[in-house]
């Protein structure tokens, strides 16, 4: 039994067919059966129903399954580990960033990541904050940075920043700030889609309601530019994150008041899932967003008493 063996059973669990796992591990087909093959004698089992399409796994090969990404992910932090004790940053990260953060997170913290860390491979990836869990919790990513609190018991969760959320809409010129968010119910407020983080956000400040605006309209838009142009065109108000402010034209950004305090912000944190983390380049990631993104968020300024952090379902 190796290493190697060991990738190839992962490789053909996870994409159920022996070619394509042949093609990701950079072998033949050939090599990578016989070398499951010999696994499967050496251990006495069954680990892949081959008589079915796609390739299912036995009951007995999950349980070598979970065994085997165990020790693929120790014998990676070994490796990670000898780098540390040297003080080095290296290597290659797998990151997963909601998308109502990518959008305007991202391109914010790239250029300083790449130069602070020129031996370090970032590999982002947008993705809801369901398919982020799973797989963290896989091994397929190293970290997480995704809306918070979360309250999984299994992820861990550091604070990176806090945003303040903003409305946007047609709102009259004598109205400089809304009270508090509870003040908006009575106007017609569109959301992102159901399921969405911010959407259950805005939901549980507002104490609102999920209700129809229009009775022939039924539409859940997935990003904020469909969710602005409907605003601008039927009216009514909605919530955005304070970055995503920062982007718009200056058009757009007269058309958005502020709360008075305390402000609603949602909370922005890095997340991982302790059996797999990489501690030290999670502690330097962090620090370093951080680094970046506290002299032009608002919120930086601000106590703790004058913020009022939106909560999930």
């Amino acid at each position: 039994m190796n290493l190697q063996q060991l990738e190839y059973i992962w490789a053909v669990d996870k994409y159920k067919n022996f070619s394509k796992a042949a093609e990701v591990c950079f072998v033949t087909q050939a090599t990578l059966s016989t070398m499951v093959k010999r696994l499967e004698e050496e251990l006495g089992v069954t680990i892949f129903d081959r008589k079915s399409n796609p390739i299912i796994t036995t009951d007995c090969g999950i349980e070598i399954l979970k065994e085997a990404q165990l020790i693929l992910h120790h014998s990676k932090q070994l490796k990670q580990l000898a780098l540390e004790v040297k003080g080095i940053i290296e290597g290659e990260i797998k990151i997963g960033v909601i998308p109502t953060i990518a959008g305007n997170l991202i391109h914010r913290i790239i250029p300083n990541l790449l130069d602070k860390y020129p031996n370090l491979k970032l590999n982002f990836y947008e993705i809801t904050t369901e398919e982020l869990i799973g797989k963290l919790k896989s091994g397929e990513l190293d970290i997480g940075i995704a809306s918070t609190p979360l309250n999984h018991p299994e992820i861990e969760e550091e604070i990176l920043y806090y945003e303040k959320l903003l409305v946007y809409g047609n709102i009259g010129k004598g109205k400089t700030k809304y009270r508090n968010p509870e003040e908006i119910p009575n106007e017609n407020i569109w959301l992102l889609e159901q399921g969405n983080c911010l959407t259950d956000q805005v939901t549980n400040l507002c104490n609102l309601n999920t209700k129809k605006i229009h009775k022939n309209l039924s539409f859940s838009p997935n990003s904020f530019d469909s969710l602005l142009n409907l605003v601008d065109q039927l009216k009514g108000l909605t919530l955005i994150p304070e970055l995503y402010y920062q982007d718009l034209p200056i058009e757009r950004k007269a058309m958005v008041k502020d709360f008075q305090s305390p402000y609603p912000v949602r909370e922005i944190s890095i997340i991982h899932y302790r059996p797999y983390a990489k501690h030290r380049i999670i502690e330097a990631l962090s620090k370093e967003i951080k680094h970046i993104m506290q002299p032009i968020l608002q919120t930086s300024k601000l106590k703790s008493s004058e913020m009022k952090i939106a909560k999930m379902q």
